[in-house]
């Protein structure tokens, strides 16, 4: 018998051998066996009125029990009580079956009316919660739901509490009276879920209150100041400041962009000189780093090639992709490099990218040429003139100057596109400010009208 009741170590309920507890139960007085209240007929009003309860099969046994129901206390009026409990009896009965009759005509019934908006609507919206969870439009389908600018509004599949809810609805009748439409001198019933007869009426309403309000509020628009607008115009004319002085930085930028190339070009025509290479060798070896991505010990003098390396390393692994390619004006600072597979552009620096810009091999009579003065761009300086292969002072200093001019460029170039951000919203919300739906929608009310409305200055 323990074997039949708990199967897996789940205990076995019911006539239906299942081990659900979440439904309504009852359980026997005899046997202590729990059954559910829909496997065996009783409901939870009935279970109310049971004092004792026996299962048919304790029945079959022993013919003396007998299920026993709780007694109504005496009233001075026995009669009376007695045609109570007969009425409540079978007003219940009645319930009952007009429950079942309406659960068998809601199964068979179409969910849908065929007059409201929803049904006619033949596409789902794609912006609810179901239509999210939809397959097509990313979701994973767990609920299983349609659209809910598509479900009917007349046959809404609300659960209702203990089950009597639509049994009261339909005892109810229904009284609602058409409404009239809402439309000028006319005198049609609105539609279902909607206070018009059709669109005309709904048109010819807006059509009338915009000639009844609008000159009025253009009257008064024109007759008081807007401090709003004002304010619009003090912070474009600010906008359009920056936006010159971002265009100046720019302008330096590619001057500074051109100077380093004549830099470059003047480094190409010296020659190596053996002398500094000589006390460039005398200086202590001795000395030693951690590079600061691997966390190696390195010997001062290969630092530099080491963790530029390294970096790069690191750097491969992430990638920086867009669907666009960058078109500003001058030289582009971005890599652009198209990947036919993913469809899109590479955006990291050009001159920085590891995958896709390769090291110009060095020649052995190649000069460092990086300028030994503090100010890079003063005529007349110094350069190293030692072999760019052994100079391990300014490893890869003609890549890290040219990154840090793109990397400004970049910084003023996304200065400029939050500026023009900014001045679009605002001219947006100008042309929004004095349109028709702003002045029908917003009014300020001038209390005195004999008083002359002062400029605020903030």
């Amino acid at each position: 018998m323990d074997d039949e009741n708990d199967v897996d170590g789940e205990t076995l309920y019911c006539i239906c051998r299942s081990a659900d507890s979440e439904r309504f139960m009852i359980g026997c007085d005899h046997c202590e066996e729990w059954y559910h209240g829909d496997c065996i007929g009783i409901t939870t009003d009935d279970a109310k009125l049971i004092k004792r309860y026996y299962c048919d099969a304790c029945i079959a046994r022993n013919k003396n029990l007998q299920i026993q129901y709780k007694t109504k206390k005496k009233d001075r009026r026995t009669s009376e009580s007695s045609e109570y409990e007969k009425f409540d009896k079978n007003q219940k009965d009645y319930r009952n079956k007009l429950r079942e009759k309406m659960a068998s005509k809601n199964k068979k019934a179409s969910r849908k009316c065929g007059d409201c908006s929803a049904c006619s609507r033949n596409e789902d919206c794609g912006r609810c919660d179901y239509c999210k969870d939809m397959k097509k439009f990313g979701g994973s389908n767990k609920l299983k739901q349609t659209c809910r600018m598509r479900q009917c509004t007349s046959y809404s599949n609300k659960s209702r509490s203990r089950g009597h809810a639509e049994v009261d609805d339909a005892l109810e009748t229904d009284d609602e009276v058409p409404r009239q439409c809402y439309g000028p001198s006319c005198v049609e019933p609105a539609r279902i879920g909607s206070k018009y007869c059709s669109d005309e009426c709904g048109m010819k309403l807006a059509k009338s209150r915009i000639y009844e309000i609008l000159p009025s509020r253009i009257q008064q628009w024109q007759s008081s100041p807007c401090v709003g607008e004002e304010n619009n115009k003090k912070v474009l004319e600010s906008l359009r400041e920056e936006t010159i002085e971002a265009r100046t930085r720019l302008k330096q930028l590619d001057v500074k962009i051109q100077e380093l190339d004549l830099l470059v070009e003047r480094g190409k025509q010296l020659t190596i000189v053996a002398e500094q290479e000589g006390t460039d060798q005398e200086e202590d070896t001795e000395l030693s780093i951690y590079c600061v991505t691997c966390g190696t010990e390195l010997n001062h003098k290969g630092a530099l090639r080491h963790m530029e390396k390294c970096y790069l390393k690191f750097e491969a692994q992430t990638s920086f992709w867009s669907l666009y390619k960058t078109h500003i004006e001058g030289n582009s600072m971005f890599c652009d490099f198209y990947n036919p597979q993913q469809k899109m552009y590479c955006k990291r620096l050009k001159i920085l990218c590891p995958e896709h810009t390769k090291e110009p091999k060095v020649s052995p009579d190649a000069v460092c040429g990086c300028p030994i003065a503090t100010n890079l761009f003063a005529e007349g300086e110094t350069l190293c003139r030692i072999a760019k292969r052994k100079c391990v002072k300014h490893f890869c200093w003609e890549k890290l100057r040219r990154a840090e001019i793109d990397m400004q460029r970049l910084r003023q170039w996304m200065k400029l596109d939050d500026l023009f951000e900014q001045e679009r919203n605002i001219r947006m919300a100008m042309s929004n400010r004095m349109g028709v739906l702003g002045l029908m929608l917003h009014q300020t009310v001038d209390h005195d009208p004999l008083r002359v409305m002062k400029t605020i200055v903030s």
